[in-house]
């Protein structure tokens, strides 16, 4: 009896032992457990208003300790500047990171992805395409073409891959017609090509899988995205919505300056303002200095109408202009912009001013005298006397040729013809010319004849 409760107990031990051993075990190889991953989309156009949302999502993650982020990519491509600012961005990161290419990653989307310590693609995926191109759709200059080049190259050299396939999607003159980008072509990989090429670590489904292949299947989540100021920031720092944003300012403050009271125009043109502002302060492009500079701009632009000096106008547009370019990533394309609405307020304000008639309303004729005097309305600069014609008086001092004559009682200022008349002499009155009174000696006419 006494062996079989021996055997019992040691069976128990043996039992309870193997439980906590295997407990311990999945304890330690649990991937990830306990360990904490940032997921950050990047995601559409890349511009600035992406660089302000992936400094804050970056941030939030070294502040809250993460170690590890996945920047899962989905991109046409982008601003160059912006590009190159979310690089750097990439290379400073201390934290492991990892560029998940979900859909595409195209051009400044491709340079994105070679900045980051790894790079897994979904079997659809593609990423490369990379030529630098202008807003209008035409190849850049040689130089800018050279130096996103470089920064191609200096990207992947940077994380120990072939430079040769990033010059490739960059450059068309690279011959690579094995991975189908033959001269005149740029290099597209997909993801058995990236991988061949070690410009992906491995092929993934799903995030799931990447996790794992990480070892980070039992890490925390973390889910990021922009928030809806971020997004509307997005879409209001975009090249194309820039523009339509100044015309409709300038547009609307002109045609307010000849719009009785202040209504619809003024509100859209400041409105659209206020837009342009907010949404370059949100994408980090703008600071209060400009802000400051656009108020004091505005106000000497206002004060010209009533001091009418010349200076303060030209100082106060200087302002708005400084102020505006203040606020861009990019001086060439603000200065594009503003080229843009400035033309579009000229054939908006012909067409409202020459054939709508808008130019005898609103503020301007509160500044500007459009009264006139005339006769039909009451106004006489001078009385022409016509009834004084063929009088005859004496004058009372010499005329030389002007004095003061006396007709029937009533003292003229006269003038002659140019002859010298004497005091006492008759004279005669030949015409009127408003308060002109023009008198000859009747003596000489009667020695005329």
């Amino acid at each position: 009896m006494k062996k079989i409760r021996l055997a019992i107990c040691t069976l128990l031990v043996v039992i309870a032992s193997g439980l906590s051993l295997y407990h311990m075990i999945g304890t330690v190889s649990a991937d990830g457990e306990g360990k904490q991953v940032y997921v950050i989309p990047v995601e559409n156009t890349v511009e600035r208003g992406m660089t302000a949302f992936l400094e804050r999502t970056t941030s939030e993650a070294v502040d809250a300790g993460a170690d590890h982020i996945i920047f899962e990519i989905d991109t046409p491509g982008g601003r160059v500047d912006a590009a190159g600012a979310i690089g750097e961005l990439f290379q400073d990161l201390e934290i492991p990171n990892t560029a998940f290419v979900t859909s595409q990653a195209y051009s400044a989307g491709s340079y994105i992805a070679l900045n980051a310590d790894q790079i897994y693609m979904k079997q659809q995926a593609t990423m490369g395409a990379s030529g630098v191109i202008n807003s209008d759709g035409t190849a850049a200059d040689k130089k800018a073409q050279s130096a996103w080049i470089s920064s191609m190259v200096a990207a992947a050299e940077s994380n120990n891959r072939d430079p040769l396939y990033a010059r490739a999607m960059a450059d068309s003159s690279v011959d690579l017609p094995e991975y189908g980008a033959p001269e005149g072509e740029f290099l597209t990989l997909g993801p058995t090509d990236a991988v061949e090429v070690g410009y992906a670590e491995g092929i993934v489904r799903y995030r799931v899988e990447l996790l794992s292949e990480l070892g980070l299947s039992e890490a925390t989540i973390v889910e990021t995205s922009p928030t809806p100021a971020e997004n509307f920031a997005r879409f209001l720092t975009d090249p194309v919505v820039i523009p339509i944003l100044l015309s409709v300012a300038s547009i609307g403050l002109v045609v307010e300056l000849y719009s009785p009271g202040f209504g619809i125009p003024g509100i859209m043109g400041v409105l659209a303002l206020v837009l342009f502002f907010y949404g370059h302060i949100v994408a980090g492009l703008a600071g209060y200095e400009s802000i400051i500079l656009l108020i004091i701009g505005i106000g000497l632009i206002v004060t010209e109408f009533f001091v009418a000096s010349g200076i303060l106008g030209i100082i106060g547009i200087v302002a708005v202009v400084a102020s505006l370019m203040l606020s861009s990533a990019d001086m060439g394309q603000m200065a594009l912009s503003l080229g843009i609405a400035m033309i579009a307020t000229i054939a908006v304000s012909i067409i409202l001013f020459r054939y709508i008639g808008f130019g005898n309303r609103g503020l301007f004729k509160r500044i500007i005298l459009n009264d006139t005097t005339s006769t039909e309305r009451g106004y006489v600069s001078s009385v022409t006397r016509l009834e004084l014609i063929g009088l005859e008086g004496t004058a009372l001092t010499p005329l030389r040729p002007s004095g003061t004559a006396l007709f029937d009682d009533e003292r003229l200022d006269v003038v002659t013809e140019g002859n010298f008349v004497k005091a006492n002499q008759r004279v005669k009155i030949v015409r009127t010319e408003g308060s002109r009174i023009v008198v000859r000696a009747i003596k000489n006419e009667e020695e005329k004849a």
